[in-house]
């Protein structure tokens, strides 16, 4: 069966994270970069990528690369690809989004209508026509240029797999499904483990960790760009995936998962969040205070993203919330705690060097994910 190479992009600094679930799936990295991992995969791969994977944006089908220092020379090597194979005669085909860095290419409008007029060429030669009236399937491209080295790839996912289906209501500042996701796993969180959230906003932590525990393939609800693609994928090979997220969920699993926050409101809107994912009875939502937070349980997790000052106005309120995250967090006997914020002060409130930072970037946003690890339950 051919193989072809896959591009799938993430935040920045969560792509050991994406590494580790590519190889699970079975499937051999070939790069990993800033913001993205490659890999190679037959067909199968693309519908079971879409399907399982929780912390990348999209699955890219890398199409070509090549160097092009020109606009004549990015021309004429976009016309050289073999577009007949990928994009049918019907198909409607665009350049969705360009960017470019370090690279003497750099207007992305440019880049995108030159390329554009491109492919037009190659394919009139090929499907001797003049006039495509692109009224088939959608296949929009992406194309990257690093240091003069141009990548193109066509985007099969569609709209950003972050957008599992679930999440109808959110809060002032949520955080995405597919980072969710990324800081659970990067914890020794699992199931049999009793998971706190006390600033769950839309819920989407306790969601994707519920997703997580009961094995729920974070696609399982939606549909994906290139399943229209019969000319490259085979219907059979999303059915497959499907079948297979079937196979592999547990439906008898149990967990204790509690999801607080001061806004009933807010609360309200991660229940149905929850009800929409399937999971609603797998977490336990509750209006609650921070300071109302205490647990006679041991060995807990609590993974949790407060607030940090995106605006001015909640600024001055951060030291003494940050005080009371490190008291109320602290008087927990032996828990765990991981705390994603954009507050370069948190440790200095919380009162406790975290065991380990990592930087992660939220969009564009420079965030810290503090973790403080605390004991492992002796072993049964």
């Amino acid at each position: 069966m051919k193989k072809y190479e896959y591009i799938c992009p993430c935040h920045f600094g969560l792509e050991a994270v994406l590494k580790r679930e590519i190889t699970d799936l079975g499937y051999d990295i070939t790069n990993v970069d800033n913001g993205k991992v490659s890999f190679t995969g037959d067909i199968n791969a693309c519908a079971r990528g879409n399907m399982f994977l929780r912390t990348t944006e999209r699955v890219l089908l890398k199409v070509a690369s090549f160097k092009a220092e020109t606009f004549d020379e990015l021309f004429e090597k976009t016309k050289t690809i073999s577009w007949e194979e990928f994009i049918p005669k019907d198909g409607k085909f665009w350049v969705a989004k360009a960017n470019s860095v370090n690279s003497k290419l750099f207007s992305p409008s440019d880049i995108q209508s030159i390329m554009k007029k491109a492919m037009v060429e190659r394919m009139k030669s090929v499907y001797k026509i003049d006039w495509f009236e692109e009224s088939g399937s959608s296949y929009p491209l992406r194309v990257t240029i690093m240091k003069d080295e141009v990548t193109i790839s066509l985007d099969t996912s569609g709209e950003s797999l972050h957008r599992r289906g679930y999440r109808k209501l959110t809060s002032k500042a949520p955080i995405t499904e597919t980072l969710a996701a990324a800081l659970i796993m990067l914890t020794p969180w699992n199931k049999d483990r009793i998971l706190v959230d006390p600033f769950c906003g839309s819920g989407t932590i306790p969601i994707e960790a519920a997703l997580i525990g009961a094995r729920i393939a974070p696609g399982i609800q939606r549909e994906f760009l290139a399943e229209t693609w019969n000319n490259i994928f085979p219907k059979d090979i999303w059915d497959k995936a499907r079948e297979e997220a079937d196979r592999f969920k547990l439906t008898d699993v149990e967990m204790n998962i509690q999801a607080y926050d001061l806004d009933g409101e807010i609360i309200k809107a991660a229940r149905q969040n929850a009800r929409l994912a399937g999971v609603e009875h797998l977490i336990h939502f509750q209006q609650k205070e921070l300071n109302e937070l205490s647990s006679s349980k041991k060995y807990g997790f609590i993974i949790t993203n407060p607030p940090y000052g995106e605006r001015l106005e909640e600024q001055e309120n951060l030291p003494k919330l940050y005080k009371d995250i490190g008291n109320v967090f602290g008087a927990l006997d032996a828990w765990s705690y991981y705390i994603i914020s954009g507050y370069e002060d948190a440790e200095k409130y919380i009162g406790k060097k975290a065991d380990k930072n990592r930087k992660i970037y939220n969009g564009m946003m420079k965030t810290y994910f503090y973790q403080f690890m605390g004991p492992r339950p002796p072993k049964k």
